[in-house]
């Protein structure tokens, strides 16, 4: 294989010949009939060696040259596969063919001509006419058909796109998902609506931020990490039902479930409690995977898993009491302490009970939920913008949905004690400024919000990440997210 910039030698070379001729390498527009998939299915029952005059123009990336003197095959590649073209010198002459033999692979071409099938049977269009669309200075990479080393797909995801089909099907598909899951909540009378992404004080989530200065204003501003605090003030507001399909950013780590930058659903409804919200979340999600993929049934790493509701619901004392074999209701704070030892947990800030069983259930329990289940009533402590659940203050109306071993939402009985809310923020606030990075600041606005009232409400987040790799079997983030955050490898 020559290096690299040989190649682009090459190519700046045709380019110049192309010139030569009098030919425009990069036009402004082409008018294209078909596209390849349409031709395909439109002529899937010729026979071997008959031919049509049925005339198709498409156009689409030249993925593979077989040149044969006066004669030669190809194949173009638009968006929805790929289809093979035969040109031949005395059909479209000596300088169409002269300028042919400039192209190269990878070179962006339109394609007039009339369909046929081939000896070897296969579906072909005959070359009347060729323009040339885009010249490829920039070999694809050597081997690039089926393009495998997952740092270069990820770094070149428009190399991974081209050469792998498959992955175009996971992102057509992520989009299917992001439009049913819009269709189903607007259909259940949810409005959409769009808030702030940067932000004064951030808020709804226990994370750590990125954080930004506004010069204008010579202020401190931050990413969002979450859309709650505004979807709520929409409810005083009087919006019963909205949702928010957004980007949001937490500045922590990045492993095979998290990326900094995500994408998240939340949902909020006036008058209803997480009870009603599980039955949102189950229903929503069965409808996503059967306007997706046909069925409410999914693979995942090998296990086959059925999104059909009613999901199972289970406690996360309960959980850890079944899968951890640990009832923590019978342990001592010491036994507790003692036990997250022993398991080499690692616990950052003050002790509290609620938090401690929390990173109990985290270890021991999340990757044995393949689910769907929702792991609800959760300790007080573990969150501050919920309301404690009815019958047991020492626990609050939270769940989280778990499907494969993850966990793909969160959801509360939102609080709505004003003065509860302004004393549970400050204490947090007194966390963060005694150094916890991930401590929800105190935001003095959403409280004089909630002090003007907000109804009883139930909300949840979603994260469309996790729900899309659930739906395709991917078992990392970076596959379904076009462009995954990655470490800077650039010469400094």
């Amino acid at each position: 294989m020559q290096p690299e910039q040989e190649l682009i030698n090459e190519r700046l070379k045709k380019l110049e010949d192309i010139k030569k001729l009098g030919i425009n390498p990069y036009p402004y527009t082409f008018e294209k009939t078909h596209d390849t998939i349409a031709i395909l299915d439109r002529f899937k029952k010729l026979k071997k060696e008959e031919k049509t005059k049925n005339k198709v123009s498409v156009a689409g990336r030249i993925v593979s040259l077989r040149r044969m003197g006066k004669a030669s095959f190809a194949h173009l590649q638009d968006a929805s596969g790929k289809i093979q073209f035969y040109i031949k010198e005395d059909d479209i002459g000596s300088t169409q063919y002269e300028l042919f033999k400039k192209f190269d692979i990878g070179d962006i071409v339109g394609i007039h001509g009339t369909v046929f099938r081939t000896k070897m049977g296969e579906i072909t269009i005959h070359c009347t006419q060729m323009t040339l669309l885009t010249k490829s200075i920039r070999p694809l990479p050597e081997k690039w058909h089926g393009l495998k080393d997952v740092e270069a797909r990820y770094r070149n995801r428009h190399l991974d796109l081209i050469s792998n089909p498959e992955t175009k099907i996971i992102f057509i598909k992520r989009a299917q998902i992001v439009s049913s899951m819009r269709a189903f909540l607007d259909t259940k009378g949810f409005l959409e609506v769009e808030t702030p992404v940067l932000q004064k004080i951030y808020g709804g989530a226990n994370a750590r931020p990125f954080k930004s200065f506004l010069h204008d204003l010579k202020m401190d501003v931050y990413l969002r990490i979450s859309d709650e605090l505004y979807l709520k003030r929409l409810i005083v507001g009087g919006f019963e039902k909205v949702y928010e399909i957004s980007k949001d950013f937490r500045n922590e780590s990045i492993d095979r479930t998290h990326n900094p930058e995500f994408t998240l659903m939340e949902a909020y409804a006036a008058y209803w409690d997480y009870e009603d919200v599980m039955k949102l979340t189950e229903q929503m999600v069965a409808f996503i995977a059967k306007q997706v993929n046909g069925t409410t049934k999914c693979v995942f790493k090998g296990k086959t898993i059925n999104l059909q509701p009613p999901w199972q619901r289970l406690s996360m004392i309960d959980a850890i009491k079944k899968y951890a074999k640990i009832n923590v209701t019978k342990l001592s704070d010491a036994e507790i302490q003692a036990t997250l030892r022993n398991y080499n947990i690692e616990y950052e800030g003050d002790y509290t009970r609620g938090i401690a069983i929390q990173l109990l259930f985290e270890e021991l329990c999340e990757d044995k939920l393949v689910g769907p289940v929702f792991i609800i009533d959760h300790p007080k402590e573990t969150t501050m913008l919920c309301k404690t659940k009815r019958g047991n203050p020492q626990l609050i109306e939270r769940f989280e949905p778990y499907v494969a071993g993850m966990e793909i939402g969160n959801a509360y009985s939102e609080l709505n004690d004003p003065l509860l809310q302004r004393q549970l923020l400050e204490e947090q606030a007194r966390q963060l400024r005694a150094g916890s990075e991930e401590a929800h600041p105190m935001d003095e606005e959403f409280v004089q919000t909630l002090e003007v009232g907000m109804p009883p409400t139930g909300g949840v987040g979603i994260s469309v990440d996790r729900i899309t790799m659930i739906l395709t079997g991917q078992e990392s983030i970076r596959d379904v997210v076009f462009f995954p955050f990655m470490k800077d490898t650039s010469p400094k």
